[in-house]
């Protein structure tokens, strides 16, 4: 390894992140997560739940809970954000300039890791700068201490931030990861780590929830307070809490060793896909190709063939273009054709025993005949095959045997039917998305009507999900919630479709998603849009969001055309 060289390659892809529009945006939603983590006296939500009390906002309490929401949050999207970096350099040829030079792949995926690390650690220090302006804004304690805002972040944040980091690597390496379905599992991996990483017997330390819990209840029972729960995350309580002093963690050695081992054990975690990874070497897939002999047919190097022993006669010393057995096309010099084709059919009489034209295949000359049918049921079948393209026939055997389960067992309609609204979410992220992944966003740019072309991808989109929830639709419908089924029709390709159209790229989809179904999963009835929990919202209201959602998708498409 070579440190300058590590260190140069680290930098020099954090300066061009951080050039970017989007990194803007995200520092901006790490400062509105530092307003989360200190909610105003008498507010009913909080980012930690602990029963009936809160510290007070002093630096150790904000600085405290900041840090541990930065690492619940910031490992879990910080993700998305980052997870790019060696697909653009191979995207835009920079990972092959890098692989004519003496750079390593274990340097170079090490070097990504450290500017992964740097872009998740700039986004944690935004939310330390806000830990301190909300200390200040709150008014509770204006004594600012540095140590006690500032370990937390070094000690819980950043070894997260590591394994997140690390993380990334491994999966853009991965083949079978590299793609949605990384993003979907990481999704699940990172909320199944951060319950885990809670918990006081965490492996390392998890979160660093368990070293706080301990000594948040040891100095709030000495205050006459008793802690039943202590849970990390944005909830809504009932009762505003009431405060009392905490003073903070007293890391011992132990723990500051096991945080240690953690962020060096990510560091080699990331340079083990050097194994594997291909160091952007685009032959390595083709050397163990058997070479294909020449052939009289083969296209020659001047990529139409070579001679053949019935080529016309040609000019000494000048070669023609020669392929199949051919004819004089035009007639040239005396003895010297000008053009070497293929036979041609009779054509069109021309001068004294030298044709004209050749005629084209009848197929071709005949004259074209409109296809019959709507042309816009003809768009919506053209977008319903573009979205479904390329999907295999396992995952069309898995809807079915949804839609037959749904069918044959109407008791279970609403766990099913949670089941077949997550099934198809990597074909969803693809709305609004494709054209500009793909590289034909400019093309379809020129072409007219570019809303209505939108609107038929919902339309596709809505077709789809009706499809996949076939079978507990028709249960739901014959229980007289069919309202609730059609609006959760027309809100997942909604949503897909806008955050699409809007990010222009799949992975947003993919992260939001999975999330928002997971918590309807979990019984949070105000976000359940397939209408499966007691309590939740009308079908009308979910219908209106849909609307909202596709309007803005539409909007943003027309404004883009006009200035394009």
């Amino acid at each position: 390894m070579r440190p300058r060289a590590l260190a140069a390659l680290a930098m020099a892809d954090f300066r061009e992140r951080v050039r970017r529009p989007s990194y803007v945006v995200v520092l901006l939603a790490a400062v509105g997560l530092g307003y989360l983590a200190a909610p105003a006296a008498g507010a009913h939500w909080t980012i930690l739940n602990a029963g009936a009390y809160r510290g007070v906002y002093n630096s150790a309490y904000i600085g405290t809970v900041t840090a541990l929401a930065g690492a619940l949050w910031l490992s879990t999207g910080g993700f998305y954000i980052i997870r790019t970096a060696i697909h653009r350099d191979r995207q835009t040829g920079v990972g092959q300039l890098l692989a004519a030079t003496p750079t390593r792949a274990a340097e170079y995926l090490l070097g990504k890791f450290l500017s992964n690390l740097l872009l998740l650690t700039s986004m944690a220090g935004a939310l330390a700068i806000t830990a301190v302006a909300m200390q200040l804004a709150r008014g509770e304690s204006r004594a600012v201490d540095p140590v006690a805002l500032l370990s937390p972040f070094l000690l819980c944040t950043l070894p997260v931030l590591a394994v997140t980091a690390a993380a990334a690597i491994f999966f853009e390496t991965t083949p079978a990861l590299r793609g949605g379905l990384g993003n979907v599992i990481w999704l699940f991996a990172s909320l199944t780590g951060a319950i885990v990483g809670q918990s006081a017997n965490a492996p390392l330390g998890g979160l660093g929830v368990g070293e706080f819990a301990a000594s948040l209840r040891d100095q709030f029972a000495a205050q006459g307070a008793k802690l039943t729960e202590i849970g990390l995350g944005l909830m809504y309580l009932d009762d505003a809490p009431r405060s009392l002093l905490w003073t903070g963690v007293h890391y011992t050695t132990a723990f500051a060793g096991e945080r240690t081992v953690l962020l060096l054990t990510a560091a080699a975690a990331a340079i083990v896909p050097a194994l594997w990874f291909d160091r952007f070497d685009l032959t390595r897939a083709a050397r163990g190709a058997k070479p294909t002999e020449p052939s009289d047919t083969a296209p020659s190097m001047t990529g139409l063939g070579s001679p053949t022993a019935s080529s016309p006669p040609t000019a000494p010393g000048r070669p023609i273009f020669a392929g199949a057995p051919t004819r004089p096309a035009f007639a040239g010099a005396p003895g010297q054709p000008a053009f070497a084709g293929t036979p041609a059919p009779p054509g069109i009489a021309g001068a004294a025993g030298r044709p004209a034209f050749a005629a084209l295949p009848s197929a071709v000359t005949q004259p074209l005949t409109p296809r019959r049918g709507l042309g816009g049921l003809r768009l919506v079948r053209g977008e319903l095959r573009i979205l479904t393209r390329g999907v295999s026939r396992w995952w069309w055997a898995g809807t079915a045997a949804l839609v037959v389960a749904g069918l044959a067992a109407p008791v279970a309609a609403r766990p099913l039917l949670m089941a077949a609204w997550i099934w198809p979410v990597l074909v969803w992220s693809r709305l609004g998305a494709q054209a500009r992944e793909h590289g034909v966003d400019k093309l379809l740019d020129a072409c007219p009507s570019p809303v209505f072309r939108t609107l038929a991808q919902w339309l596709a989109g809505a077709a789809l999900t009706a499809a996949v929830g076939l079978g507990p639709g028709v249960a739901m419908a014959v229980d007289g919630h069919f309202a609730d089924w059609l609006a959760g029709v027309a809100f997942i390709p909604a949503i897909a479709l806008a955050l699409g159209v809007i990010s222009r790229t799949q992975r947003f989809f993919q992260a939001v998603y999975p999330l928002l179904w997971y918590l309807v999963i979990n019984d949070i009835a105000g976000l359940d849009y397939m209408g499966v929990l007691p309590g939740g919202p009308a079908p009308h209201t979910v219908a209106a969001v849909a609307t909202f959602l596709l309007l803005s998708a539409l909007t943003t498409v027309a404004v883009r055309h006009r200035h394009r």
